[in-house]
């Protein structure tokens, strides 16, 4: 069935569809075409290029709607074949597993630290001590706003690490960054503002969780200074979404003077609100980390935080602190949505964070991290010598720009095919743009890392 499908046949027609929301909105069109048999399966669907042509949108709209899909099991893509429909949605419900793309052998997926490293024997023992020391009411429902004990012990981390000045009361901890995102895009759409400024390109993970809950992702462009605040203004948004510490996925550190532009935008208007997703700011192996910019306008951001890239993923304990303005409601909100984070972990955190055994794993951490990222760039050096690698300095990938005219997302749709699995930037893109891959070294060893990059290096040249 090599027929091709076009827009015209589809009845595809983006006209009102909001900026923001054509990904959703192609998404689900195609969808409902596979669910009532306009595309069968087996059939192949337009080339991303071809069919953001027919519908006047950039390409990586089409590629995130594929990507949805293909992540659902509705679509597949194969180097050479093009992507091609693969199961109707019953069929992927009665399926399941079957029907999910084969996991690699050599997953450089970003995002993900050295879980190899996770501390166990002082988890271990900090878990001992205080389980020997709590009182019985220590284990109830506790404080929606998360345990004293941890709260205490953050306040005094995140001053002496992050530069901020902070109360342990105007601290909410949540489980994870992804339910502090929740929290605020709901009290950003109760007060009517649907639509962000959102860093482009920007964690395609960050915005997709924000447009589930009915946020618009509006595209604000990242140079070598970080985000574009005047392109931020242009837009005419209340809020925007940055990564200032170590921008996703380019790399790039929020310029001193865009700093100051950016504090300047915030306080413009008095409804404006910046949510700083400081998500692994502590990884820098060449220089101290910069100060978050909630340091510069503690009632204008929010701060958003987790152990997910020092300890692990697992952990799912992060925090969020808001302007004061914001707190009260956000506390009622996270308890009405499921009453408070695990006690005992937030607990054994702040034991880990009080001891100093926090601190010695990130040291631990910081050094094989920056082995593996040093086995990754030899590796380039060796089997891609004209590749422009970025972002080396600090966290837990590096980007790799390709030249004009590769596709990426065909790049990294083979080297799944070869057992490796990378990003492709366009993935993280709502606009056009320079293709590029991203590439997680930290849960790789620096011998996997060096066979990763041999059989990537023939895909790209």
């Amino acid at each position: 069935m090599d027929q091709v499908t076009g827009a015209d046949f589809l009845q595809l027609d983006p006209a009102g569809v909001p900026a923001g929301g054509l990904a959703t909105w192609l998404t689900g069109a195609l969808r409902e075409a596979v669910a009532d048999g306009r595309l069968a399966v087996g059939a192949r669907v337009p080339a991303s290029r071809t069919l953001a042509g027919q519908l006047g949108v950039s390409r990586g709209v089409v590629v995130e709607a594929y990507q949805r899909l293909t992540d659902e099991g509705l679509l597949s893509a194969r180097s050479g074949g093009g992507t091609r429909v693969s199961a109707a949605p019953e069929a992927v419900r009665r399926l399941g597993a079957a029907t999910r793309l084969p996991t690699p052998d050599l997953d450089l997926s970003p995002g993900v630290p050295d879980l190899s490293a996770f501390p166990r024997a002082a988890w271990a023992k900090a878990s001992r001590e205080v389980l020997a020391e709590i009182g019985s009411a220590d284990l109830g429902y506790g404080d929606p706003r998360g345990v004293p004990a941890l709260r205490e012990a953050l306040a005094v981390w995140l001053g002496r690490t992050r530069g901020i000045t902070v109360s342990p009361d105007e601290i909410l901890v949540v489980n994870g960054v992804a339910q502090g995102l929740v929290l605020l895009a709901r009290s950003l759409e109760e007060r009517g503002r649907t639509t962000v400024g959102f860093e482009e390109p920007g964690s395609y993970g960050v915005r997709v969780h924000l447009q589930k809950w009915g946020m618009t992702t509006a595209a604000v462009p990242v140079d070598a200074d970080g985000l574009d605040v005047a392109a931020l203004d242009a837009l005419g948004v209340d809020a925007v979404v940055v990564t200032p510490a170590h921008q996703f996925p380019t790399g790039v550190v929020l310029s001193p003077q865009r700093r100051r532009e950016l504090v300047e935008w915030v306080r413009a208007e008095p409804h404006r609100l910046v949510i700083e997703d400081d998500y692994d700011a502590e990884h820098r192996y060449d220089r101290p980390p910069v100060s978050a910019v909630k340091a510069l306008a503690p009632d204008r951001v929010a701060h958003l935080g987790s152990v997910s890239k020092t300890l692990a993923p697992a952990m799912r304990i992060g925090w969020l602190i808001a302007p004061p303005g914001m707190q009260e409601e956000l506390v009622e909100a996270r308890y009405w949505l499921d009453l408070a984070t695990p006690a005992l972990p937030q607990i054994t955190l702040a034991r880990m964070l009080t001891s100093g055994a926090f601190e010695r794993h990130l040291r631990l951490v910081r050094q094989r991290h920056r082995a593996r990222r040093d086995a990754l760039l030899e590796a380039l050096a060796e089997h891609l010598p004209a590749a422009r690698v970025h972002g080396v300095a600090a966290g837990l990938h590096v980007l790799v720009t390709l030249p004009d005219g590769i596709d990426d997302t065909a790049v990294a749709t083979a080297a799944l095919e070869a057992g490796i699995a990378v990003h492709p930037l366009t993935r993280h893109r709502q606009d056009d743009g320079p293709p590029g891959l991203v590439i997680g070294y930290a849960a790789t060893t620096p011998d996997r890392l060096r066979e990763a990059v041999r059989r990537l290096a023939p895909l790209i040249s």
